[in-house]
């Protein structure tokens, strides 16, 4: 990738993720978080804004088109350009990079990035029926194509293909071992599902902080097998803002931005069955024996990610990142998504995923669980509790990820969130992930602390 202008976040805003805002339309929810990210930079006013980038997942949820056209007008933007951005659940994760381009190509110095979601207008069922329209209508839609039931597909096959192999090769009946190891994949899961749970206690613009425990999450609702409903994002209204800048004014604004170091994106088939079978992308400290008996990217494993990591991780000169990162929030639909990703990152290898949930390396260091962990907080992973403790509200999603991951770089999580516990000491970089349909669309960005001095 050839160098471009750098570009940094200076500011940005969320409002709560909720379940419904009643008392507020996307307008307003979208102005609410300007409102606060432009009262984090004085110094910055309306008219310094170049352009705008603001997206949103779904018409059918705001039951208006041009939508992003009337937050651009009820901010006060207009006449300036401004664009809808829309990739499914990758819409928040390509917004930020959208913004990233205009000001890289030297189109704009400054630009605001936001996005929104109403998804509380209809009924839980008909909002499945929106989202499962991101799939390919011509063929999976028909026969009862929603995600759930695409991921429980997906993560039946990642047990199979590796813990199943691993761990439980010994049991010569192909049922039995595939049941006994989906059994240890959801305790796992739950794992998974408390950390992020947990670590929304402090949150406060978390939907769904708890206090979990793995008996308590393994005893969820079943939605569909082996995914049950502790494991599982939930349909939200919110909206997040970032104000990105060129080097030559972000530091007119705030003397404490973040650079935008590494931007990746990758896609692949819309319909699972078109995905072919090759070699794995590999990283720098993979070899081809490592997976020389695996077929990829099958349905175990995504694709796109991998191919967002490689592109942002060469962008940014990372070559190890479970070293060279503090944090990560990742786009966490599916607990089982979660483990995947881990994997498609790097983190660990292919078929590693289950050993470092394990192994305790995603938690933090400086939070009770109710479980032993042996390398506790080595690489932790949503911090703020990720979008099944905090929420999917899909066009602000990718957007929140990127604002939480600001605030962490700035070390001014106390400030946003009234305690530190969430801060992580002397974050110096951290990586956001947002992650469309079944992998069919993936970004990734790297960010690193620029503070002076």
């Amino acid at each position: 990738m050839k160098n471009d202008r750098r570009v940094y976040i200076v500011s940005g805003g969320v409002t709560k993720f909720a379940k419904a805002h009643p008392e507020m339309d996307f307008r307003l929810m979208v102005k609410k978080a300007f409102d606060y990210a432009m009262a984090d930079v004085p110094s910055l006013s309306k008219k310094d804004i170049d352009r705008s980038r603001i997206s949103y997942f779904s018409d059918h949820f705001t039951r208006q088109l041009k939508a992003a056209s009337m937050v651009q007008d009820y901010l006060g933007l207009n006449p300036k350009d401004s664009r809808r951005i829309e990739w499914g659940g990758a819409t928040g994760g390509q917004c930020i990079q959208a913004g990233w381009e205009t000001i890289a190509s030297g189109r704009s110095d400054v630009c605001l990035v936001a996005g929104f979601e109403t998804m509380s207008r209809v009924e839980t069922w008909k909002g499945n029926e929106f989202i499962a329209l991101a799939s390919d209508t011509n063929f999976d839609y028909p026969v009862g194509g929603f995600y759930t039931g695409y991921y429980a597909l997906m993560v039946q096959r990642h047990i199979y293909e590796f813990l199943r192999k691993t761990r439980f090769y010994n049991i010569k009946d192909e049922k039995t071992a595939q049941r006994v190891a989906t059994k240890e994949a959801m305790r796992i899961m739950a794992m998974v599902s408390v950390k992020n749970h947990t670590n929304a206690l402090h949150n406060p613009y978390a939907q769904y902080p708890a206090k979990a425990t793995l008996k308590s999450s393994l005893k969820g609702e079943m939605i569909a097998y082996p995914l049950n409903r502790p494991s599982i994002c939930a349909m939200s209204d919110g909206a997040a803002v970032l104000i990105l800048a060129s080097e030559d004014v972000a530091y007119k604004y705030t003397d404490n931005p973040v650079l935008i170091k590494g931007v990746g994106c990758g896609t692949d088939t819309m319909r699972l069955a078109d995905r072919p079978r090759e070699h794995v992308p590999l990283l720098p400290w993979e070899n081809e024996k490592d997976y020389e008996n695996l077929d990829y990217p099958g349905v175990h494993s995504f694709r796109a990610g991998r191919t967002a990591a490689l592109e942002a991780y060469q962008h940014a000169g990372i070559t190890n990142p479970k070293k060279e990162l503090s944090f990560i929030e990742l786009h966490d639909a599916y607990a089982s998504s979660e483990i995947q990703t881990y994997e498609d990152l790097g983190l660990c290898r292919y078929g590693e995923g289950y050993d470092f949930v394990e192994q305790g390396h995603p938690f933090l260091k400086n939070m009770d669980y109710g479980f032993e962990l042996k390398d506790k907080g080595t690489i932790p992973v949503n911090p703020s509790g990720g979008l099944i403790a905090c929420g999917h509200p899909v066009g602000a999603t990718g957007i929140m990820q990127g604002v939480f991951a600001f605030w962490q770089l700035q070390n001014s999580i106390k400030k946003h969130f009234g305690s530190e516990k969430l801060q992580i000491k002397d974050a110096k970089r951290g990586l956001i992930h947002s992650h469309a349909g079944t992998g069919s669309s993936v970004t990734v960005s790297v960010l690193e602390a620029a503070r002076r001095g």
